[in-house]
């Protein structure tokens, strides 16, 4: 029988998961420094284990086992690690009047991100005809936050600062038509959403429905199964420990989703009839409450609040989709996302999206595609593979003229 051992070092900022309440970390690395990574494995005679050996049996057959399967992990551990850490030597960023998008990788579905704040940013940098550069590289920031930019070398996190930084540079202001009440209403909705909603979409995500989110996780190569299956429960853990730190982890299942309904309705009691939450025209608002609902519409499948904003729940389908249409037409979809299976309402509500003409991405009109000129891939590459989005997005002069100084 083999004992196996091994290590790594990197020049690079790590955190590994162990266990419960364990971790390893290694301190920042300077910004000018390369990352690197070096490692041993060693496999030598375990000496004492007559008893263990005594109840296996002296089979070779053991021996064999627990030699591939000693092998098997080793070489999972190192492919995880590889992958989790991106430890590999990275192209420089050149973030000259550039912003730098770092997030998480294109997962296996039409949806681009599953992290809600992720999705949430680069749909603002869209509304707001800001060029960029994704880099799915998985590296967080120095605060540990992810999403977050560079921008002229530059290092901004933190949703709410990201956002202020745009406006003192770059001159965005997607909330320029709004009176200062209407403002202090989009802030109490925006943190209703950010400090609340997110966390119960996040549970069902993560928690109640794992398995379905473990086969989104875009994972390649050998071991994917596992990798997947590693990284969904790490996930999994450290959320249900935020979740318990925050205080909204200590409830049942029933009384968390009984709280995510709530503010499911109260968005659409405060989206109505209207076109966007605050009313016709876009605000930053509208970024945050489309990257949490659109969780719910294409990333949750047979759950409760797919449920409900596919059934009773119709206008916030709408707003999402309508959302969809104007600044991602590379995002297809398909008829069937609008249907959940167990709502006796599902031909009712995909008859009432077409009647609106706002199903199918296939169905988006050629001026709207002409005008919307886009080169962000939706790859999945976690080795930071870049992809520039071109904003030609088409907004109406008005509206331009509103959104920037």
């Amino acid at each position: 029988m083999l004992y196996w051992g091994a290590a790594f070092a990197c020049s690079r900022s790590l955190v590994l998961e162990l266990g419960r309440n364990r971790s390893l970390s290694v301190e920042l690395c300077g910004p000018d420094e390369q990352c690197s990574l070096c490692g041993f494995a060693l496999g030598f005679p375990l000496h004492d284990c007559g008893s263990l050996m005594a109840a296996l049996g002296s089979d070779s057959w053991w021996r064999r086992t627990l030699y591939v399967s000693g092998g098997a992990l080793l070489a999972a551990t190192a492919y995880l690690l590889h992958e989790l850490l991106v430890i590999r030597k990275q192209e420089e960023l050149d973030s000259k009047d550039a912003i730098i998008l770092h997030q998480f990788s294109r997962p296996n579905t039409s949806a681009p991100s599953l992290s809600p704040f992720c999705l949430m940013l680069e749909t603002y940098l869209r509304m707001g005809n800001l060029p960029y550069q994704n880099y799915f590289d998985g590296k967080l920031s120095p605060q540990g936050k992810m999403p977050w930019i560079e921008y002229n070398q530059e290092q901004v996190s933190g949703i709410e600062f990201i956002l202020e930084f745009l406006e003192e540079n770059l001159g965005v202001n997607l909330n320029r038509s709004l009176s200062p009440q209407e403002r202090a209403v989009s802030h109490a909705i925006t943190k209703l959403v950010e400090e609340h909603f997110y966390w119960t979409i996040a549970y069902c995500q993560w928690v109640d429905n794992l398995q379905e989110t473990r086969k989104m996780l875009a994972v390649s190569g050998p071991l994917s199964s596992l990798i997947r299956w590693i990284l969904s429960h790490i996930t999994s853990g450290i959320l249900k420990r935020e979740m318990y730190s925050h205080g909204i982890g200590r409830y049942s299942k029933e009384e968390m989703y009984a709280l995510m309904e709530k503010d499911m309705r109260t968005l659409a009691t405060l989206l109505g009839d209207k076109k966007y939450i605050m009313g016709p025209k876009l605000s930053s608002v509208d970024a945050t409450v489309f990257g949490h609902l659109a969780q719910a519409m294409w990333t949750l499948p047979g759950t409760r609040p797919e449920q409900l904003i596919k059934g009773e729940l119709i206008n916030l389908a709408m707003y999402c989709e309508r959302i969809r249409r104007k600044f991602w037409p590379e995002w297809v979809v398909n008829f069937s996302d609008f249907e959940y299976n167990d709502c006796s309402e599902t031909s009712d509500v995909s008859s009432h999206l077409l009647d609106c003409d706002l199903c199918s991405g296939a169905e988006t009109s050629e001026e709207e595609l002409t005008g919307s000129s886009l080169s962000c891939s939706h790859t999945t590459d976690t080795g930071g593979s870049k992809s520039l989005f071109d904003s030609d997005i088409e907004i109406e002069t008005s509206d331009e003229e509103q959104y920037k100084f």
